[in-house]
């Protein structure tokens, strides 16, 4: 009756786990339905992202958005209101996507496969169920793992295998003359223990990269029952890479076991760990898997490539959805920037602005108009086009560029530079990128040379901006400096952004307009805030003076 009740036990629990397990697929089921086209509401802990540059530090371009231009633009924002991945292989193929926008026009396959998702609502769940078991659960990238596997000293089994020829010598021996046969054996039994535990300490921190592309291996077996004509030829090379690790997952359960020498009083474990410390086989199996995985780490790579892309390109496809009606499929090869109704990802209820371009675009305008937003809407979507082959707008035709901002800059305390170095500096790495092969530059700097004073701002931000057209930059720049847009109205298209203050208010529309601006907006919004009526006359008619005298009152 015990063991009946034990049996009864048993049956219940794992009906129980079936239960829960069906129960849990539902429920992603139901909630991937129900969040379709919606924002993804995922909470992002400080960690969470560590990994996710991992296939991007291994996949080097020639072209590849810079520090400077990520962090000016928050793509890491960006990234998280694109990234609606459930595997670690996805998130890092999105990232290494939207950090290496494409030079060339070769979408074709990606937008085929971006549209079989979107329109096939069972096939993109069904994807997504075998990203949700592939799951991710590792701070760290499945690269970090493999370099850290660098640090393995010798994988040579030859020791190993001298060792049991020796020792299956012995048992031949003891037909012969067993004393002799016996003792032999036995010496080399304990040669073998006592070496194993110093061998087995030095293995061990290494498991933990074994187990985890181990997974990764095996994730390619989630994808096997997917039929999609889309997706046919990647899934068949998912298939095939797999296939060359079949000896690397072959007996693999002798070394990973999560109860190698931990047997708990098992018999059966730990008739197999004294088998493991006098044969070595554990070893034995670790330095092969080693050698496999240097060997075949091009099968490896293609497998995390495949299907990292697969799920970015599911993510591509619930972005989309989250702005329908509102993203375009971009053309590219043509000449100009064209883009209409852009709008800023991360900006609820954002104001659409179009611009149509041949040459640079110099910005005027009020404080806080619009004209840092617009430059950021303009450059983060030029990302999006050549990484996600989406737009935000109605309309985005452009060509290929290498793109580079200078924008939110800051004084570097640690190298003792000041603002002003700073940013000379990283207009100095545009200039510089402008005389590199490579498709043509489009940049965007936010009020040049800020950190100088009026009269050497004005004649440097001429020559520079100057000098970036001469050397076929397209450059969208933002400035207060009303003189530059006479200084450049040959080099530059000029618009601008306004705003206007009435009754202590102040209200703008954040639509682009052509020509300079002709409002100025900076001492009033001293009044809307509340300064000292006196502070912001004084002030105002010692601008009107300037303006039309040339030259500072001091006395007013």
């Amino acid at each position: 009756m015990i063991l009946v009740a034990i049996l009864a036990f048993i049956v219940a629990a794992y009906l129980l786990g079936l239960r829960d397990k069906r129960n849990a697929k539902k429920n992603l089921i139901d909630k991937l339905r129900k969040n379709y086209g919606s924002v993804p509401d995922r909470e992002y802990k400080a960690d969470a992202l560590d990994h996710v540059t991992g296939y991007y530090r291994n996949h080097r371009q020639d072209f590849q958005i810079d520090d400077i231009t990520w962090n000016d633009l928050n793509m890491d924002g960006v990234y998280k209101r694109v990234n609606y991945c459930l595997s670690a292989a996805g998130e890092e193929y999105l990232y290494y996507m939207l950090r290496s926008p494409r030079q060339q026009d070769d979408f074709e396959c990606f937008e085929k496969q971006v549209s079989r998702l979107m329109q096939d609502d069972e096939l993109r769940r069904s994807l997504q169920l075998a990203y949700y078991d592939i799951g991710s659960n590792s701070r760290y990238s499945i690269y970090d793992y493999i370099d850290y596997l660098k640090n393995v000293g010798n994988t040579d089994n030859k020791r190993d295998i001298l060792m049991l020829i020796l020792m299956a010598a012995s048992v031949v021996l003891c037909f012969v003359s067993f004393s002799i046969g016996f003792v032999s054996l036995v010496v080399l039994m304990l040669i073998q223990i006592l070496t194993y535990f110093k061998v087995k300490g030095d293995i061990d921190p290494y498991l933990v990269t074994y187990g985890y592309i181990m997974r990764v291996i095996r994730s390619a077996g989630s994808f096997a029952g997917i039929k999609d004509e889309a997706f046919a030829k990647d899934l068949s090379d998912l298939s095939k890479a797999a296939g060359e690790f079949s000896s690397f997952q072959a007996g693999a359960y002798i070394l990973l076991s999560p109860n190698r020498m931990n047997s708990g009083g098992n018999p059966a474990d730990l008739i197999l760990d004294y088998i493991r410390m006098i044969t070595h086989v554990d070893i034995i199996k670790f330095n092969q898997m080693y050698k496999q995985i240097t060997q075949k780490r091009k099968y490896l790579d293609r497998i995390l490539e495949i299907t990292g892309r697969i799920e970015a390109e599911i993510s591509v496809a619930c972005f989309r959805a989250s702005f329908e009606g509102r993203y375009a499929v971009p053309e590219f090869g043509k000449e100009g920037y064209e883009a209409s109704d852009l709008i800023h990802p991360l900006i609820d209820e954002a104001v659409p602005n179009s611009i149509k371009a041949d040459r640079g675009v110099l910005l005027t305008g009020s404080n806080a108009s619009g004209k840092s937003t617009f430059l950021k809407t303009c450059a983060i979507n030029t990302v999006l086009a050549q990484s996600l082959h989406t737009a935000l707008g109605s309309g985005y035709s452009a060509p290929f560029y290498r793109i580079y901002t200078s924008m939110a800059l800051r004084d570097d305390i640690f190298q003792g530079e000041s603002y002003y170095m700073v940013e000379i500096k990283s207009i100095k790495r545009i200039l510089d990128a402008a005389s590199e092969e490579g498709s043509e530059v489009l940049c965007f700097v936010d009020e040049v040379l800020r950190g100088t004073n009026t009269v050497e701002r004005i004649a440097a931000s001429t020559q520079i901006l100057r000098k970036l057209s001469e050397r076929g930059v397209c450059c969208f720049a933002a400035t207060h400096d009303i003189e530059l847009t006479a200084l450049l109205n040959d080099d530059y298209y000029i618009c601008h952004f306004e705003g206007n203050i009435s009754d202590n208010d102040v209200k703008f529309d954040y639509k682009l307009k052509e020509g300079p601006a002709t409002t100025r907006n900076a001492i009033k919004l001293l009044g809307v805030l509340g300064y000292d009526e006196m502070i912001v006359t004084r002030a105002q008619k010692m601008a009107d003076g300037f303006m039309k005298n040339g030259s500072w009152e001091k006395t007013i």
